[in-house]
């Protein structure tokens, strides 16, 4: 089964293949990829991705059943929940959990997030689950609109 991280209302899983399709089409889901900078993927290219070195991907379940994505690289995290999922703490719960995995498990020093200012409701979900805003910037490189620096502080 591998690795299980949980939460108190989530469990976090590594994806795998069988996540693929699931994947591509919660990628291709407007309510999603907005906040991805509209990314989509084909089906090769999200296979790709999970066969990545730096990032790990992993799946957000409630009750067993899938409900969002969240991915750990180097620089820290990233995720989402599917749009039903929202607004009742699952997020919060899963972003702690990873969190105080990698710094009590994994040995990690920092966890890091870099969501963008105009998504409030990242922020708040982000300092629900114990990060803390540390910088502020503007857009830029890789990012194509203001986004803030936040570190988890339990």
């Amino acid at each position: 089964m591998g690795v299980l991280v949980r939460g108190r209302l989530t469990t976090l899983r590594r994806a795998g293949a069988g996540d693929v399709d699931r994947l591509v089409a919660w990628h291709a889901d407007p309510e999603v990829s907005r906040y991805w900078d509209g990314e989509t993927f084909t089906r090769a290219e999200m296979e790709e991705r999970l066969a990545r070195p730096d990032v790990e991907a992993w799946i957000v379940e409630e009750a067993a059943q899938p409900i969002g994505y969240l991915q750990v690289h180097p620089q820290g995290l990233d995720m989402f929940l599917i749009p039903y999922a929202r607004g009742r703490g699952l997020g919060p719960d899963a972003a702690r959990a990873m969190a105080e995995h990698l710094l009590h498990e994994r040995g990690r020093e920092r966890v890091t997030v870099d969501p963008y200012a105009w998504n409030e409701g990242a922020v708040r979900a982000w300092q629900r689950a114990g990060f803390v805003e540390v910088s502020r910037h503007g857009a830029g490189g890789e990012y194509t609109a203001p986004w803030i620096l936040m570190e988890f502080r339990g």
